[in-house]
């Protein structure tokens, strides 16, 4: 659980870091909240009884769960963001396309977030939502981004952030993340080889804006045994190329 950081306003803090708690115990009861976010429980019931009022938070049973209210303020947030609007049918068509999963990410906050994802006709079944925040380093998305992220922002992540391990072939040593991240920036295609997930490779290509400016990534994913030769080296990347390269010029005429 991420504790909140220095500075800034402490109560709006404390409410996200009980908003996140929630979610991370999937419910929970004031006691049990408490003990989890070590705050007293008269605490945590005011802010409970806070984020209530105002629709956040609902409570059945004796126990607090995050309301549908912030349901509403995602698909708001969202549906502002251009990538979303103008990419989402080119996904659905890239999928349609190819049989596999298509997604779409954009960077905050030097995360990866997934904004729409569509499956094929022969699409695996993965733990990847809309909404999900992932490391940039693990995924095709995520290096297709963080290949062209301005060096300074590049560099904090690999070099000074924590590459975790997902897998026995996810990369963290950064020297060979740094190279693998100058062939993405070279052939604008990003690969994951089960860097994050056992059985799944993906094939990523960045979306620039017309300053060159990276706002984000569109993929293919698959099982192992059908992501391979050809198909995961040529055939896919092209496609994804080709796909991120008409978002990028009706971005630029939108």
């Amino acid at each position: 659980m991420t504790k909140p950081q220095s500075g800034g306003i402490q109560a709006i803090d404390r409410t996200f870091e009980i908003v996140e708690a929630l979610n991370e115990l999937e419910g929970a009861g004031v006691s049990e909240l408490a003990r989890y976010v070590e705050l007293p429980k008269s605490t945590v019931y005011n802010h409970l009884a806070t984020l209530e009022r105002t629709g956040y938070v609902v409570r059945r049973d004796g126990e607090y769960r995050t309301g549908l209210k912030f349901l509403e303020a995602g698909e708001l947030a969202r549906d502002q963001h251009k990538l979303y609007t103008i990419g989402r049918s080119e996904v659905d068509k890239l999928a349609e396309k190819t049989g596999e999963i298509s997604g779409l990410m954009t960077e905050e906050h030097g995360t990866g977030v997934v904004i729409y994802r569509s499956r094929g006709s022969e699409a695996a079944l993965i733990d990847t939502h809309i909404g999900d925040r992932i490391p940039l380093h693990c995924t095709a998305l995520g290096k297709a981004i963080l290949a062209f992220l301005p060096e300074s922002q590049c560099s904090s992540i690999v070099d000074d952030g924590d590459l975790e391990t997902f897998t026995p072939s996810t990369i963290t040593d950064p020297t060979t993340l740094h190279d693998e991240l100058e062939d993405v920036r070279a052939n604008k295609i990003a690969f994951d080889d089960e860097e994050r997930l056992n059985g799944l490779r993906s094939v990523a290509a960045p979306i620039l804006d017309g300053s060159g400016s990276v706002i984000g990534a569109i993929s293919v994913a698959g099982p192992t045994h059908r992501m391979r030769g050809e198909r995961f080296r040529t055939e896919f990347p092209e496609l994804a190329l080709g796909v991120a390269n008409v978002i990028e010029l009706n971005l630029q005429h939108s």
